[in-house]
This record gives structure tokens, sequence and C-alpha cells, in this order.
């Protein structure tokens, strides 16, 4: 087993597909950093808010008013680096880090292709993707190789599968195989689409939908790692994708996995884009075909940067499962729903009025939610547990700088999930003020009375 291994370890590949990958890669992000600035989501989502919802052990990292601006400057700057390879390994940590720290700096704009994107660039730190086809290998002789070690492509490949797997996995319960939820709620809005729309209205089509995604989801990586199905695989892809793009508004999401499937592809048709991409920009792609090997610059860090990507892959391997430390619902009560790929399975609408009681006079009266938060962050709010207790907590600080000395936060709240009627969510008689954020199980959510069987 361990003769194995070392083998595994020893064994090398031709450096395209790294290559092609580490370009559209950036491509694709400066895009995506582009088009938030042209849309004005910058100044709407982190600028004029006055509140922003952190995440548990990163409260720390907020806007920071009109400098914010500035991080998306540095982050679209480093997409540029890492695509033409300069400065490579400088440039993609600072990636990873102005991206992730935009990505933290609001829990309402969670996405699960946010946190792809931040995980796939923290794995490409430790990637010699700069090794051929890049401006530093140009540069500089000695790092050009046009072999890299093969377990280097693969960790991109199984972080994919893993990315795929897992969300077919979360697709395996009954409300989206026995109900078609919420597809059956989200699907009918696309009646304006020509030829699709009235399609879209059957039920027939929302099961089908519902049961071909889970399908596709679970088998479409060892379609892809399959030579003789990968053709076919890859025309699934875009379809999959166009079909999403299509029908939800999920960004650049499906291109990015568009293009992130040719990684599964013999190096022969990267080399042909690299060839192409040589042509049009008069590149000397011989330059690059020097037929040496990547080597790290010691042991230790070859032995440290394996060691760290296997740590890393356990974690991602494990952390979707940690909704098994809690008990009851989880699309109710949403401990261990986030960062496991559960992809667009909850259509979850939501009602909070919060109270604040004054405990020296007993006087009460009630929030008005729209003085605190946008429209978007009091609806994501309304439905999510954790919004919900750091709102109340930041009910308690404003209303103590205005002078009540004790406030008491209480929420009426009820919350509608994928369909079902609208029940209550939070436990009225909690004093919101008097539990503290933490990992543990909110026992201050009411049962969901209902039971959503699968994974």
């Amino acid at each position: 087993m361990e003769s194995t291994l070392q083998e595994y370890l020893r064994k090398t590949a031709n450096a395209a597909p790294l290559a092609v990958f580490r370009i559209f890669f950036g491509i694709l992000m400066l895009i995506s950093i582009i088009r938030f600035a042209a849309n004005g989501w910058i100044y709407k989502l982190y600028i004029e808010p006055d509140f922003f919802f952190s995440y548990y052990g990163f409260e720390w990292v907020q806007p920071i008013g009109e400098w914010t601006y500035l991080i998306f400057i540095i982050c679209g700057l480093s997409t540029i680096f890492v695509s033409i390879g300069y400065k490579y390994r400088a440039a993609i940590i600072v990636f990873f880090l102005s991206f992730t720290y935009i990505e933290l700096m609001d829990k309402t704009t969670y996405l699960n292709h946010y946190y792809f994107i931040s995980i796939l660039s923290f794995l490409m730190i430790f990637l010699p993707a700069h090794a051929y086809y890049s401006v530093d290998a140009w540069k500089n002789e000695s790092l050009r190789a046009q072999k890299v070690p093969a377990w280097t492509i693969d960790s991109i490949k199984l972080l994919l599968g893993i990315v795929y797997f897992y969300a077919g996995l979360a697709k395996l319960n009954s409300d989206w195989l026995l109900r078609a939820m919420p597809l059956q709620i989200w699907l009918p809005a696309n009646y304006s689409l020509p030829i699709l729309g009235d399609l879209l209205q059957q039920t027939w089509v929302h099961y089908a939908f519902s049961w071909a995604g889970a399908l596709y989801d679970l088998t479409i990586p060892f379609l892809l790692l399959m030579k003789r199905t990968r053709l076919f695989a890859f025309v699934l892809v875009i379809v999959f994708h166009a079909l999403t793009r299509v029908l939800f508004p999920i960004g650049m999401f499906p291109y990015i996995m568009i293009v992130s499937a040719l990684i599964f592809f013999e190096p022969k048709l990267h080399n042909t884009i690299l060839s192409r991409i040589s042509r049009f920009f008069k590149i000397q792609k011989d330059r690059f075909d020097n037929a040496r090997s990547y080597l790290f610059s010691s042991t230790i860090t070859r032995k440290a940067s394996i060691g760290l990507l296997s740590l890393f892959f356990i974690v991602q391997l494990l952390i979707p499962f940690r909704y098994l430390l809690y008990p009851g619902e989880l699309f109710w009560t949403e401990e261990g729903f986030r960062f496991s790929w559960r992809v667009m399975l909850m259509e979850k609408a939501g009602y909070a009025n919060f109270k604040v009681v004054d405990s020296e006079s007993d006087q009460s009266f009630y929030v008005d939610n729209t003085e605190f938060l946008t429209r978007f962050q009091e609806k994501q709010m309304a439905a999510q547990p954790d919004f919900i207790l750091e709102y109340a907590h930041h009910l308690e600080d404003y209303y103590q700088q205005k002078g009540i000395e004790d406030p008491g936060i209480y929420v009426e709240s009820f919350v509608a999930l994928n369909g079902r009627r609208s029940r209550p969510y939070v436990d009225p008689n909690a004093d919101l003020t008097e539990i503290e954020p933490s990992l543990k199980h909110r026992t201050w959510i009411l049962p969901f009375d209902d039971e959503i069987k699968g994974l």
C-alpha cells in the first residue's frame, strides 16, 4: 500500500491542463469582479447597509467603508497576475485572501460557489500552476517545466468531484425526490421563457428536473473520469449549467463549472488550446516545451504541501456531515447547512417581528427592521436562526446606547419551508440577549413537527 502511494506521488503528467485551468480561472474571476462592480453591488451590499451579518468566529471581518472598493481592486488585479502566471504564488495568495475577505464581510451574500472559489484558490496556492506557459516560467528557466506531479492535477479533479457528489447526496431527500421541492415553486416562475415557459408549468417536469439533477450530480464526476464517457459527460455539463444559468440567477457559477470540467480531458486538448492562444498573441509556445519535470524547492516543501492538502481534503470530506452532530431537521434549524454543498434545496420565507422590553419600566415596543437592515438583509434574516440571534444582539447594543440599560429582545417569528404552511419558528418567550452565539444546538428554535427523510 505504501509503495503504491509513493509510486503515485512520484508519477508525473503533462502540465498543460494545469496551465489552461490557471488561465481560465483568472479570466473568469476577473469577469466576476468587473461584473460585481458594474452592477453596483459593491456599494449596495457592502457600503450602503448600516449593519452587517458576520460568520461565527469572523466578526472582525467587516467592510471598511469606501476603502472596500480597494479590496475589490486588489482582488481584480490579482486575477490578472494569476491568469498570466506573473508572480503567481503571491498573486494566488492575494486573491485567496482578498476574495475570502469579501466573502466573509457579510453573511447575507453567502453562496455555495463563493465558498467553492475560496477553497479552490486555497488549493491552488500549493499547485505549480505557473511552471508551464506563464510569465514566471518564461522569465525563469529553472522554474520552467513541461511536467508536473500528477497529484497536482488530480487534486482539482477531486475537489470538483466532492462538490458534485456531495451536492447529489444532499438531493437524496424526500422533499427533493418525492415532492419536487423547491423546484415546484421556482420553475413555474419562468413562464415567459420561449418554448420552455409552458413546459415548466407541468408538474411532471418538476419531478423530472429533480430526479435528473440528483442523478447528474451523483454520476458526472465518474463520467468525466472515464475516457469512454468523457465527451458525453462534458456535453451534459454544458447543457446542465447552461440550463441552470437560464432558469436561475446564479451569476458566473455555470461558466466556472463548465470551464473547470476541462481539467478532466487529455493534455492534447489543452496543448491545442495553448497553441491557439500562442498564435493569437504571437507567443512562442515551444520555449516552454523542455520535457523537464517540476521540482519543489525542497523535499520538506513537497512533503508539507502533500500533508497540508491531505488535511484539506479530509476536512472537505467531513464538514458536510457535521449536521449529524445536531438533533432536529437540518433544513429547519440550519445547523451544519452551510459549506456542505446543499445547493438550491430550500425555499424558505420568514417573518420576524422584534419586541424590545425595558426591564426597569416594563415598557415594550416593536422594532421597524427597515431602520437597521436593507430589504435583502431583512429577507435573509427572517428565515435563518443565526441571523435572528445576531440581529437581536445588535438591537440590544443599539438600545443600550439609547439609554435602556438592560433591554430584553424577543421575536415573533414564522417560517414557511418548501411550500409548507408558515409555522412558528423561534420561542417567543426566549430573551435572545441571554443567548450567546455559539456552535451549540439551538434549543430556542421551535420543533419542526414534520419530517424530511434522507441525507
